[in-house]
């Protein structure tokens, strides 16, 4: 059901009125152009939401990146949330999740022939991408959650909207999670509704469509969820959704939204506990003693399901039980475009990649949210292509 892991609290609603008030002013800063928005010599796609919380980011930008590393030299940059570094990194074969963080980290592990930096600075970031020697090759730089970060002007803003948090039946921080009003919504050039359930009926879609309600100049797509084979994170066993149907299932997650995983999952095993730890959570000894004992408290056949996200964590924990770590299988997830709209999607990303090289300065657009803007995205000529798309 739209909408319905949304929970509001009415007493702080005084609060997000005074909320509102900041974020409002600072938009208007940006709309009178008194803090400025930079746009860079090199296609920049931001993806990002309004929520606070997760909303399907890393499997989108994910999806981008095997999108288009075959065809052009992919940077992605992100702010690195709790890593316990400074300024600009950029990732190695050796860097570890605590210098960049641990989404970063899945990516460059899963993607190594591309480049992933971080820095909370995202100019500065994309400064240091396109001058350093190490990386001034790069042909596109995808932006990591930087929907709020206006500093940069994106040739694409993407934004994600969580199926299950719609943000027109949210409020602001701190009585719902929005981080900006609704109306922030029309900055973006596409918006994506995330986590769909995979029976919606053309009913729902025309529903969602009209709830969002969009400009021409905007696309709206809708994904859902697709999970791989599961992996064994501290051996080579793999195991299908199939497989779990007979056993007891622990469900340990660090991510801001686990219950989209949990619906997901009850119909495939025998019964699912589950084990939800903070956003990005950095385990302790406590935790684990945690994790042993929950396992060790559940009947047999059992197994652990955790996301990749947090197996950049859990891998160099120490004082996991021997039968935790037999029985510790990582979840990969993907993204699948609904209502047939993948083609649409990966023909708008690929065309505004290769008409935009790194030598071509990005037309200035006036952010002013009105679809007769002749500067927006979808209207810049553009003649040059640097590979061969």
């Amino acid at each position: 059901m739209r909408g319905d892991f949304i929970k509001i609290n009415p007493w702080l609603k005084p609060l997000s009125w005074l909320y509102g008030i900041g974020v409002g002013f600072r938009n208007q800063l940006f709309e009178l152009e008194i803090l400025k928005s930079r746009s860079f010599k090199i296609p920049v796609i931001s993806v990002g939401n309004i929520t606070v919380g997760g909303s399907g980011k890393t499997p989108h930008v994910e999806y981008l990146i095997r999108l288009l590393q075959d065809k052009a030299k992919v940077a992605v940059l992100s702010r690195g949330y709790k890593r316990k570094s400074n300024g600009y990194v950029l990732a190695a074969a050796d860097t570890t999740v605590e210098e960049i963080g641990d989404e970063p980290y899945q990516m460059k592990k899963k993607f190594p022939g591309i480049y992933v930096a971080v820095d909370k600075k995202r100019c500065h970031g994309i400064e240091q991408l396109t001058s350093d020697e190490r990386t001034k090759d790069a042909d596109v730089i995808l932006l990591d959650d930087a929907f709020q970060h206006r500093y940069v002007k994106p040739g694409i803003n993407i934004l994600l909207v969580d199926y299950h948090r719609f943000i027109t039946d949210d409020i602001l921080l701190p009585a719902g999670r929005l981080r900006e009003p609704v109306s922030a919504k029309n900055r973006a050039d596409m918006v994506v509704i995330t986590k769909c359930p995979k029976d919606l009926t053309a009913f729902d879609f025309r529903a969602l469509t009209k709830a969002i309600s969009l400009f021409p100049y905007q696309k709206l797509f809708f994904t859902t969820l697709e999970y791989g084979t599961a992996h064994q994170l501290f051996g080579t066993e793999q195991k299908a959704l199939e497989d779990l149907k007979d056993s007891h299932l622990l469900l340990l997650t660090g991510i801001a939204s686990p219950q989209q995983m949990e619906l997901d999952l009850k119909p495939h095993c025998k019964d699912l506990v589950s084990l939800p730890f903070s956003d990005h959570h950095d385990f302790d000894s406590k935790d684990i003693l945690r994790i042993n004992q929950a396992f060790a408290d559940m009947p047999s056949p059992k197994v652990i399901i955790t996301t990749e996200k947090d197996a950049t964590r859990l891998e160099r924990l120490q004082g996991l039980s021997q039968e935790v770590r037999d029985s510790l299988f990582v979840l990969p997830v993907e993204i699948r475009f609904m209502q047939d709209q993948e083609h649409t999607f990966k023909h708008k990303i690929i065309s505004y990649v290769r008409k935009n090289s790194k030598n071509s300065i990005l037309a200035k657009r006036k952010d002013d949210n009105k679809p007769k803007d002749s500067h927006h995205t979808g209207n810049r000529p553009r003649t040059i292509s640097f590979r061969n798309f």
